[in-house]
């Protein structure tokens, strides 16, 4: 069997790492002398990425080695077991401060990201269509670099998104596509800081930074009650410039695979296959939630409209009364006037 590993990039150059595995034979001894051949190429092939890196951020916090954030991420999904559990027979936390100021805090976070990415890659001249990494410790450089390290922070304090969910017991928000959006943003990013913290990753994080200004902005908005909700109209237009997020990376990406340029390729064809997972879980997301349920809402419109006809005594054609009743919904009531002949007669017969 043949394994050949993907390519690193770094100034044009590529290096490609082959494994040779014979045909398994029935052999124990064999099967873990393949595995143990198998673990050791992949140690071997992690060491020499190391000898790539960029070195301006391995002494930043988490960025030593990947083993922190695979924790974290772990503790996340451990959390998403556990905590529905925990809150099976207990009264929701209600929050309501703590949403606030942690909204309103991933507000202030992301745009300190956006602007700080916009103003350091206009100072460095950066390239919209193709910028490599500089590795240097150029100030306008390192500003970038250290601006998508605290974005990639930024995705694992949205994990706490998860957390008050289930906090507050909402469990139907906790989907597949919030879990795989969150999870994988936070762990694949740190890929990202580690090598390359610079150039063209600048694009998708200034972009995602400013729409999580303005979805955060929502949330924060709407954990301040009915007095304020009733006033946030465009919630599902933040879906909507999601999706546009999505459909302009891969627009970008390609355009940067085009031009050749000097940028990990490999990073762009994971980024590419990445963007196209989320425009189908978010596009699904949307018809469930926004186009769905318009028939629902055609059809609950009719029958408040069957309703009010019915008590207005008139439906398909048949009259207030018929038969001598009134039709209220399902039972018929007979009328009272009537009602009161028939105890009048009574009397009449009894006297």
């Amino acid at each position: 069997m043949r394994f050949e590993a993907f390519c690193f990039e770094r100034n044009r150059k590529c290096v490609v790492f082959h494994f040779e595995i014979d045909a398994p034979t029935r052999s124990s001894a064999a099967a873990m002398e393949i595995v143990t051949h198998l673990i050791n190429d992949t140690i071997e092939f992690y060491k020499w990425t190391l000898t790539i890196a960029d070195k301006r951020v391995e002494k930043w916090p988490l960025m030593d080695n990947p083993l922190p954030t695979l924790a974290i991420s772990t503790s996340y999904l451990l959390f998403l077991w556990l905590g529905p559990k925990y809150m099976k027979n207990r009264e929701p936390f209600q929050l309501r401060k703590t949403l606030i100021v942690y909204n309103f805090s991933m507000v202030f976070l992301n745009f300190f990201i956006f602007k700080e990415l916009f103003m350091a890659a206009r100072a460095a001249n950066y390239s919209y269509i193709c910028q490599p990494v500089d590795y240097s410790d150029d100030p306008n450089e390192v500003r970038v670099a250290g601006a998508l390290w605290w974005y990639f922070v930024s995705k694992g304090i949205e994990y706490l998104d998860t957390v008050f969910f289930i906090l507050r017991k909402k469990f139907n928000q906790v989907t597949f596509l919030h879990v795989y959006h969150h999870c994988t943003m936070f762990t694949l990013w740190w890929i990202g800081i580690k090598w390359v913290a610079g150039g063209q990753s600048f694009f998708g994080a200034h972009m995602n930074a400013a729409i999580h200004v303005l979805m955060y902005l929502y949330y924060g908005l709407a954990s301040c009650g009915p007095k304020i909700q009733k006033y946030l109209w465009w919630k599902k237009y933040l879906t909507i410039i999601q999706m546009i997020q999505f459909h302009v990376t891969i627009g970008h990406t390609a355009l940067s695979l085009y031009v050749n340029c000097d940028f990990p390729h490999w990073m762009h064809y994971s980024l590419i296959c990445y963007a196209i997972t989320f425009i189908i879980l978010f596009g699904n997301f949307y018809y469930q939630t926004y186009r769905r349920q318009q028939p629902r809402r055609d059809a609950s419109s009719s029958s408040s409209k069957a309703a009010k006809s019915v008590s207005n005594g008139s439906l398909n054609g048949l009259s207030k009364a018929a038969n001598g009743a009134v039709v209220t919904g399902s039972k018929e009531e007979k009328p009272q006037e009537n009602s009161g002949r028939r105890k009048r007669k009574g009397r009449a017969k009894r006297d």
